[in-house]
């Protein structure tokens, strides 16, 4: 049976059902797998968030009979509840939609935290400095350094960008997909608006702020890559920085490993330990 947006109902419920399995037998990276062959195989386009909600039904009924057998004296049948519980509460937690800014000045590590944030949670990654080059049509890589506030950064561009990152994410949030985006976040109005974006998809917003001291930036900058930023701008950035109370500050000038730790806290500060990852096939390294 396909739901309104595709999806094989029938087929994911017996495919979570063994996934659930798996997990309940100590080898939830299998169920993983399975799961991400079972996508590429089916052409299933339910979202990942889809399917630990679906996990979480199927170890919740598992729960819910071993309660049952508890209540009629089955030597064992309490303690045999408590796994499945777990994974219940796991995969729930993991299973909602959520929508992440990851901020901070040129040099902040913000890029780089991203994307390590995007991969250990399985979402989506959308960044401002590749979405406006894209409108622009030029490749991401391919330099267009400019002047503070001139080039592809001047006042309109920036607007432009920061309403198309909204709009892709918005789509995204509407799907049941997390996404995770990469941008400056450096304008209150655009922090706003994102948060009232989050509150038409009815998602969880969290706001990371990267910081790192002067020095630590000024070398990044200089390292050539998606963004245009060199020291100058970043510099004349810096001194009209607004603060950003609501937003975690994490320091990346340490390990990258320490930094998405504290990261993944303020995302899930409910998760003791994560639901397996579920990844869509073109997410897996070759």
């Amino acid at each position: 049976m396909l739901d309104e947006g595709g999806v094989d109902v029938d087929g994911l419920d017996d495919a979570v059902f063994l996934a659930m399995d798996l997990e309940q037998l100590g080898v939830p990276e299998a169920a993983a797998f399975f799961l991400t062959e079972y996508s590429e195989y089916s052409g299933d386009p339910a979202p990942l968030s889809l399917r630990h909600h679906c996990v979480a039904y199927r170890a919740f009924v598992r729960a819910k009979v071993a309660l049952i057998q508890s209540r009629q004296c089955a030597p064992g049948a309490e303690a045999t509840a408590r796994r499945p519980i777990t994974t219940t509460l796991r995969h729930l937690r993991t299973s909602a939609v959520s929508l992440t800014l990851v901020g901070g000045l040129p040099g902040s590590g913000k890029s780089t935290l991203s994307g390590a944030l995007a991969d250990r949670l399985g979402v989506t990654l959308l960044s401002s400095d590749r979405l406006r080059k894209e409108l622009a049509g030029i490749p991401a890589e391919e330099p267009a350094a400019a002047g503070y506030g001139e080039g592809l950064y001047t006042p309109e561009w920036t607007n432009k960008t920061y309403a198309a990152l909204l709009d892709r994410a918005s789509a995204l949030l509407s799907c049941g997909e997390s996404v995770v985006l990469d941008a400056i976040w450096s304008g209150a109005r655009r922090r706003e608006a994102a948060l009232r974006m989050a509150g038409h998809t009815s998602v969880d917003l969290v706001a990371l702020h990267c910081r790192v001291p002067s020095e630590v930036a000024a070398a990044r900058t200089r390292t050539p890559g998606a963004s245009d930023a060199g020291l100058e701008v970043s510099t004349k950035m810096a001194a009209t920085e607004p603060p950003w109370p609501e937003a975690v500050v994490v320091d990346t000038s340490g390990s990258l490993e320490a930094a998405v730790v504290r990261a993944l806290a303020a995302v899930r500060p409910c998760a003791t330990d994560q639901a397996p990852v579920f990844r869509r096939p073109y997410m897996e390294p070759d």
